[in-house]
C-alpha cells in the first residue's frame, strides 16, 4: 500500500508540474481532489478500515492529499505570476497621451445624506459636533453606563487597539487602565460636548463607527448620526416632535406615520424604539402612508440616563435631554431603494453613475433635501 502511494503522489506531481495552464492545472486538481477523485475515494475508504489499519494507512492517504494539494498550490502560483509577468511586458500605457475620457466622480449617496440631514437639523436649532475615531473605554462605554460585562465590550464586537489610562482619570488617585478602541458609535461625541460645553445643548454627531460585523446588511465600518438635547424641562413628547419633523423632512412627505416600542439600551431611560410605517408599491416597500402595510425599524431613541447626565458633570434635577441614533448608510438605502449595503463601500464607479449625486445637487429644504 505504502509503494502504490507513493507511486501515485509521483504520477500526480508530475502531471501538476507539467500543467501548461489553470485549466489544466484545475483538471489535474479534479482528477485527484474532486468528489470523484483518487484521493477522495482513498479518504472515503477510511471508515471501513479496522481501527489498527486506520491508524497506518490515515497518515499516509492523508499525506498524500496534503503533498498534493501544496504542489497544486505552488503551480498555481508559479502560472498566475507568469501570467502577470507576460501580461506586463505586453500590455503599455503611454502617459504622454491625453485622456479619452473626462473624469467621472460623483458625490457618494453617505455624503449626500449627511448633508441633508445637517441641512434639515440646521433648521431645528441644532449644530454639527465631531469628535476622534480612535476613542478610550470611559468615553465609549464607562460614561454612557455600560456596563464591563455588557456584550458590546467583547473582543468580537469592539476593536480594540492598545492598553492605556483612562483619560478621565489620569493623573489623580482613582487612576484607571483602560484600553483604546475604534468607537463603536459616535455617543463618545454627546460625551465630549457635555463635558466642554455648558446646556442648553443642541447637537447632531455624524461619522465613521467600527464593528466587528460584515453581511448584506453589516459592515466593519460604517456610518452613524446621533443626536442630542440637553436642556431644562425636555419630555418624550419633545423626542418624539423632533423625530416626526426629521423623518418627513428627510423622506420628503407628511403621511409619515411613526410607532414607538418600548426598548433598551444602557445610556437611555426610557428608551424607544422608533418604526416608520411603509406601502407596498409593486411589491417594493415605500416610506408613507397614513394606513401603512407594514413597519420598519429606523432608529433608536430615548431619555438620556441620569447616570450619564451625571459621569458629565450635570445635575440630573436640573438638566434633562434625550437622544437619538441610526445608520446614515441604511438611511440612504431606504430612502434611494438600495437593496445592498456592501457595494458602498466597493468604490465601484459604475455603481456611483447609478446611485450618486452631481456636485450641484446641494440639499435645501426650499428645493428639496433629495433634489
Amino acid at each position: 500500500m505504502t509503494e502504490d502511494l507513493n507511486q501515485m503522489r509521483d504520477h500526480m506531481l508530475t502531471a501538476i508540474a507539467a500543467a501548461s495552464g489553470l485549466d489544466a492545472l484545475d483538471a489535474c486538481r479534479v482528477e485527484a481532489l474532486g468528489k470523484q477523485g483518487t484521493i477522495t475515494a482513498l479518504l472515503k475508504t477510511l471508515g471501513k478500515m479496522t481501527p489498527d489499519e486506520r491508524l497506518v494507512q490515515g497518515p499516509l492517504i492523508q499525506g498524500l492529499r496534503e503533498a498534493v494539494a501544496n504542489g497544486i498550490a505552488e503551480r498555481k502560483a508559479t502560472l498566475e505570476r507568469a501570467a502577470l509577468d507576460a501580461r506586463l511586458a505586453s500590455e503599455t500605457l503611454d502617459m504622454t497621451l491625453p485622456a479619452d475620457a473626462k473624469p467621472a466622480g460623483t458625490i457618494h449617496p453617505v455624503s449626500q445624506v449627511m448633508d441633508e440631514l445637517a441641512e434639515i437639523f440646521a433648521d431645528l436649532g441644532f449644530a454639527v459636533a465631531t469628535g476622534p475615531e480612535i476613542e478610550t473605554d470611559w468615553h465609549n462605554f464607562t460614561a454612557l453606563n455600560i456596563p464591563e460585562t455588557h456584550p458590546a465590550r467583547a473582543m468580537h464586537d469592539t476593536f480594540y487597539l492598545q492598553q492605556g489610562i483612562d483619560a478621565k482619570t489620569a493623573g489623580t488617585a482613582d487612576e484607571k487602565t483602560t484600553f483604546s478602541l475604534l468607537r463603536t458609535h459616535t455617543s463618545p461625541v454627546q460625551i465630549r460636548t457635555m463635558l466642554s460645553q455648558k446646556p442648553p445643548i443642541r447637537i447632531i454627531a455624524p461619522g465613521r463607527t467600527y464593528r466587528s460585523d460584515s453581511d448584506a446588511t453589516h459592515t466593519p465600518m460604517f456610518h452613524q448620526v446621533e443626536g442630542l438635547v440637553i436642556d431644562k424641562g425636555i419630555t418624550l413628547g419633545h423626542l418624539k416632535w423632533t423625530l416626526e419633523t426629521f423623518v418627513k423632512a428627510f423622506f420628503e412627505r407628511d403621511d409619515i406615520v411613526l410607532r414607538l416600542r418600548p426598548s433598551y439600551f444602557p445610556f437611555t431611560e426610557p428608551s424607544v424604539e422608533i418604526d416608520v410605517g411603509y406601502t407596498l408599491v409593486k411589491g417594493k416597500r415605500v416610506v408613507g402612508g397614513a394606513e401603512p402595510d407594514g413597519w420598519l425599524e429606523i432608529l433608536g431613541s430615548g431619555m438620556v440616563h441620569r447616570k450619564v447626565i451625571e459621569a458629565c458633570g450635570l445635575d440630573p434635577d436640573e438638566w434633562q435631554g434625550f437622544a437619538f441614533g441610526c445608520g446614515i448608510d441604511r438611511l440612504a438605502m431606504l430612502k434611494y431603494g438600495m437593496d445592498d449595503l456592501r457595494p458602498f463601500f466597493d468604490g465601484d464607479i459604475r455603481w456611483l453613475k447609478h446611485y450618486g449625486f452631481s456636485s450641484l445637487d446641494v440639499p435645501t429644504l426650499s428645493g428639496g433635501v433629495g433634489a
